[in-house]
């Protein structure tokens, strides 16, 4: 199991709330509760990690899609994984699905008062509030401008969304004509939040993998199990209305390999998104297939910890069964037992504080080693895009709804 470090983080909150400290973890529990409030709702979310190397004089229009609506809305912009400060010299958000944005909607962002920002290394930067309603179920195209950007990149790679870039400053142009380039991943940008209509609402992290970070579902139609979530709770009885999908292709729990594990990314990708109420824990199939040696007693371990350190943060912790992946080239039965073990245990635990049960959801009846053939995307292991709503459906808004 891999350690933790920058847990000795130092945290600045204005208007400007600047969290610096190593590049592998923002300590939430020291962000002050009143940079939380003024945060609002984390409205959509996504893990950083290192996707490239930043270039200077380019602009990106960032698509995005909103869980729950409000005002007040602000974004976040880091430069968790930079070797230097990013400076962002313009940057706006307007209402679109594509490149054009609706005629009006762009609105200039500003930081602490200005429109200029630079994010210290290892740091995220939320901006100030936006004027006016933006509403649930919204594509956002948020527009950045790097005028002198060089050295690593921090975003998301795997988007499963068409965004656009292209060179000079266009990010005050509502029209598509010069953005002629298209990117699949989010550039340094990792959250949205707005502030709801009803105090109460809260929102839910979901802490996963691949299969969280919606690998096989259709591109650009947010067929993500987490957004297929969204959907059903913004008509659902419950006061969590938002959520963030921090899942991460090839991430484990325990080890750092596709970016830093759950255990590593925990306190900046989840604990300091502002309104979270309950984690959903889905992840740890990685850790099983790799054939590092984790067993399932590691692998229980490893989910325990981030259960007590959630519940030390004061939010909810459900946890998901890991699915099968007979199939997939790193299957075979030793593989196969760990996750059995791993699912017997989670069923039998009592140290979270509700279970969805994922593997009965995902598995055939006539081979439950294997994905059920009509949620199969191909390669036995990522469901399709009726396997990711079979997921969402499988979870209970009142275990969401949990309050400590």
């Amino acid at each position: 199991m891999t350690g933790r470090t920058g847990r000795g983080c130092r945290i600045a909150a204005a208007l400007l709330t600047t969290v610096a400290c190593q590049p592998k973890a923002v300590g939430a529990d020291a962000l002050p509760a009143s940079a939380e409030r003024a945060s609002g709702v984390v409205t959509w979310a996504a893990s950083a990690d290192h996707i490239g190397e930043g270039i200077a004089g380019r602009s990106y229009r960032l698509i995005v899609h909103t869980s729950v609506g409000g005002t007040g809305l602000r974004v976040r912009v880091t430069n968790a994984f930079g070797d230097r400060p990013l400076t962002l010299d313009s940057g706006y958000v307007g209402r679109s699905g594509r490149a054009a944005l609706r005629p009006g909607s762009n609105r200039r962002l500003t930081f602490g008062g200005a429109r200029t920002l630079t994010v210290p290394v290892g740091a995220v930067a939320w901006s100030d509030p936006l004027p006016g309603t933006w509403p649930a179920g919204t594509d956002l195209a948020v527009s950045l401008h790097t005028p002198d950007a060089a050295g690593p990149a921090s975003g998301h790679l795997l988007a499963m969304q068409t965004s656009y870039t292209g060179p000079g400053d266009h990010t005050a142009e509502e029209s598509a004509r010069n953005w002629d380039w298209t990117t699949g991943s989010w550039w340094y940008l990792d959250a949205v939040s707005v502030r709801p209509s009803r105090a109460a609402t809260g929102a839910v992290v979901a802490l996963g993998d691949s299969l969280t970070d919606g690998r096989r579902s259709t591109p650009d139609l947010n067929r993500r199990w987490p957004d297929y979530l969204a959907r059903r709770l913004h008509t659902a009885r419950t006061e969590v209305k938002g959520v963030a999908d921090e899942g991460v292709s090839g991430n484990q729990v325990l080890a750092d390999d596709a970016g830093p594990s759950a255990l590593e990314r925990l306190d900046r990708d989840v604990l300091s998104q502002p309104g979270v109420r309950t984690v959903f824990l889905f992840e740890g199939v990685n850790d099983v297939k790799a054939h590092t040696g984790v067993t399932a007693a590691d692998l229980i371990a490893g989910y325990q910890e981030i259960a007590q350190r959630v519940h030390s943060a004061g939010k909810c912790v459900v946890v998901a069964t890991v699915g099968p992946f007979k199939g997939w080239p790193e299957w075979d039965p030793a593989a196969e037992s760990v996750r059995q073990e791993v699912n017997r245990l989670l069923r039998g635990s009592r140290g979270f504080d509700a279970l969805t049960d994922f593997d009965r959801v995902l598995r055939s009846p006539q081979d439950p080693e294997r994905i059920l053939p009509s949620f199969d995307s191909g390669d036995h292991l990522h469901p399709d895009d009726r396997g990711m709503r079979a997921l969402a459906d499988a979870v209970d808004p009142d275990h969401l709804n949990c309050a400590r």
